[in-house]
C-alpha cells in the first residue's frame, strides 16, 4: 500500500537543517531543503486532504498553514481582506523585490473518495480535495520556506510573501484580496496547480461569473389546492428552459452551468422557496458582462410567467489570466532542470488500476515523467482568481502531475491520487520549481523588470480595475445549504 501519511492537526513541523553550505548553487540549496523535508510537508497536505473544508471555512487548515510559516519566522496578518481564513505570511531582510507565493486550501463540496484506485466513497463525508488544493496550500509553503531559508543565509535582500487565499472554488478569494489592495507593493507574483502534466504554457483561461437566484411563490397543498399556490420550482425550471435556449445565440466558447441547490421538501407540497446556483463563463470578461445579463433577464421573465418573485445575489466574478512569457519562459527553465514526477513499484501499480478508470485515450503513465514543451496562447477550460491578480501583478504559474495521467479536475481519481505519495510527488516538482524561480527573480533584476515591462504592454490603454463581484463583501456562507427563505 502506498505510504499516506495523516497527522494530529496542528502538526510540530521539525524542518532540519539541510548543509546548505556546501550547496554548488542557490538553486541547488532551496531543491535539497525541500527533498529533505518532503515528509514534513506531504505530512501537511495530507492533513488539509483529511480537512476537506470548504470555502471560507478552511478554519483549521489556514491556522496549519499559519503555525508552519510563524514557526520559520514569518510575520502573520490573520483575517485579511474581511475573510477569517485569508492570511498573509511575510519575511523581509532589506530592501529589494517582493515576491509573492499564492496557496489555496479549499475543498470542493458533492464529491468524496478514500485512498484507493478504485471508486470507494468515504461515508459520511460529502466533500473532498477534488482539485488538488491540498498539495497547493503544501507545496507553495514549502517553497516559500525554502526561499526565506536560501535568503537568510546568504543573506539576499527582499521580501518574500506567502499570500494564504481561501474559496478559489467559486468564492473568489484573491478578487476580495485584490480589491483590499494586498498585491499592490509586489513585483511579482507565483502560484502553480495540481494537474495530469508538467507544464509551464503562457497561455489564458475563462472569465466567470456567478449568481444565486432565488425565486419565491406561495405554498399550497399540490393535490387539494394547486390553484392556491404558485410554485417556485416552476420558476427555476422556467428559467433553465430559457438559459438552454440561449445557449444557442452566444459565442461559442461561451459555457454555463447550473444547479438546483433548493427545489423544494415534498411532492405534495406546493414550494414557496427555489435556488439555482449559475455560472456563465467566455474568454472575455465584457461578454461574460454582458451574457450575464441576458441569463439575469431570463430569471424576470421566469418569474413573472410562474406568478413568483425573484432575487439574485452575485457570487463571484473573475477576470481571464493574463499570461506572461517572460515569468513562463523562467517557470519552464526550471520546470525542465527540476524534471517530472517518477513512480516507484508501489505507485506504479496504484497508477495503473487507477489509470484503467479513465478511458483507453488517457496518455500513458509515463508521460508523468515528461516536461510538456513550452506553448504560447489559448485557453484553458476552466476559470481561477489567480486571473484577477494576474491584472495588476505580473504572475506566474505551473502545473505538475500530481495526478495519474489522463485525470480530470474534480474527479474522485483526483481526489485518490491526492491523497498519497503520487500527489506528493508532483507537489514536490512544484515547490522546487517555484523556489527555484524565486531565486531567479531575487538575484536577476533584468527579469522582473522584463515581466513587468511586458505586463504594462498587456494591460490596455486607460483600463481601470472593475470587479466583476461588484461591492459585494466576501459571500463567506455561500457553501452553507440552502433552504426556504435563502441561506
Amino acid at each position: 500500500m502506498i505510504r499516506c501519511r495523516v497527522s494530529v492537526l496542528l502538526i510540530a513541523v521539525t524542518i532540519a537543517l539541510p548543509s546548505l553550505a556546501g550547496a554548488q548553487d542557490a538553486k541547488t540549496m532551496v531543491a535539497a531543503y525541500i527533498d529533505e523535508n518532503a515528509n514534513s510537508y506531504g505530512d501537511i497536505a495530507q492533513e488539509i486532504w483529511e480537512l476537506a473544508e470548504l470555502g471560507y471555512m478552511e478554519t483549521e487548515s489556514s491556522a496549519l498553514l499559519q503555525s508552519t510559516l510563524d514557526r520559520e519566522g514569518f510575520e502573520i496578518e490573520a483575517g485579511v481582506a474581511g475573510i477569517p481564513t485569508a492570511f498573509l505570511a511575510s519575511w523581509k531582510n532589506g530592501d529589494g523585490p517582493i515576491i509573492g507565493i499564492m496557496a489555496e486550501y479549499d475543498a470542493l463540496p458533492g464529491i468524496t473518495q478514500d485512498r484507493q484506485p478504485i471508486r470507494a466513497p468515504i461515508e459520511g463525508k460529502p466533500q473532498g480535495h477534488a482539485c488538488g488544493h491540498h498539495l497547493f496550500a503544501a507545496g507553495s509553503t514549502a517553497a516559500a520556506i525554502a526561499t526565506k531559508r536560501w535568503m537568510e543565509q546568504t543573506g539576499q535582500q527582499g521580501e518574500i510573501r506567502l499570500y494564504g487565499t481561501p474559496a478559489e472554488e467559486g468564492g473568489a478569494g484573491k478578487v476580495y484580496m485584490v480589491r483590499a489592495g494586498l498585491f499592490e507593493d509586489v513585483d511579482i507574483m507565483l502560484h502553480w496547480h495540481a494537474g495530469d502534466v508538467n507544464s509551464a504554457d503562457a497561455s489564458s483561461s475563462l472569465s466567470n461569473k456567478s449568481a444565486k437566484f432565488r425565486f419565491t411563490g406561495i405554498s399550497a397543498h399540490a393535490a387539494g389546492a394547486p390553484e392556491r399556490g404558485r410554485s417556485a420550482l416552476d420558476g427555476v425550471e422556467a428559467m433553465n428552459h430559457m438559459v438552454n435556449m440561449l445557449r444557442e445565440h452566444v459565442p461559442q466558447e461561451t459555457r454555463i452551468h447550473y444547479v438546483i441547490t433548493y427545489g423544494g421538501a415534498a411532492p405534495n407540497v406546493v414550494p414557496d422557496f427555489a435556488e439555482v446556483f449559475y455560472y456563465v463563463r467566455n474568454p472575455d470578461p465584457a461578454n461574460v458582462k454582458s451574457i450575464f445579463e441576458r441569463v439575469a433577464a431570463t430569471a424576470e421573465g421566469a418569474a413573472l410567467g410562474t406568478g413568483t418573485t425573484m432575487e439574485y445575489e452575485v457570487i463571484h466574478g473573475l477576470y481571464n489570466l493574463l499570461p506572461n512569457l517572460a515569468l513562463q519562459e523562467a517557470m519552464h527553465a526550471n520546470l525542465t532542470r527540476v524534471g517530472g514526477v517518477i513512480y516507484d513499484d508501489e505507485e506504479y501499480g496504484f497508477a495503473d488500476i487507477l489509470h484503467r478508470t479513465l478511458g483507453d485515450d488517457a496518455p500513458s503513465l509515463e508521460s508523468a515523467m515528461e516536461i510538456q514543451p513550452l506553448e504560447v496562447g489559448g485557453s484553458g477550460g476552466g476559470s481561477t482568481d489567480v486571473a484577477d491578480v494576474s491584472w495588476m501583478v505580473p504572475t506566474g504559474g505551473v502545473t505538475t502531475a500530481t495526478w495519474v495521467p489522463g485525470t480530470s479536475a474534480h474527479s474522485w481519481q483526483a481526489i485518490a491520487a491526492g491523497g498519497t505519495t503520487i500527489g506528493e510527488k508532483g507537489m514536490l516538482v512544484a515547490a522546487k520549481t517555484l523556489a527555484m524561480t524565486a531565486v531567479d527573480l531575487f538575484t536577476r533584476p533584468d527579469l522582473v523588470t522584463a515581466a513587468k515591462v511586458e505586463h504594462a504592454a498587456s494591460i490596455p490603454e486607460g483600463w481601470v480595475y472593475e470587479p466583476l463581484l461588484g461591492d459585494r463583501d466576501p459571500p463567506l456562507d455561500y457553501r452553507k445549504p440552502a433552504g426556504p427563505g435563502g441561506e
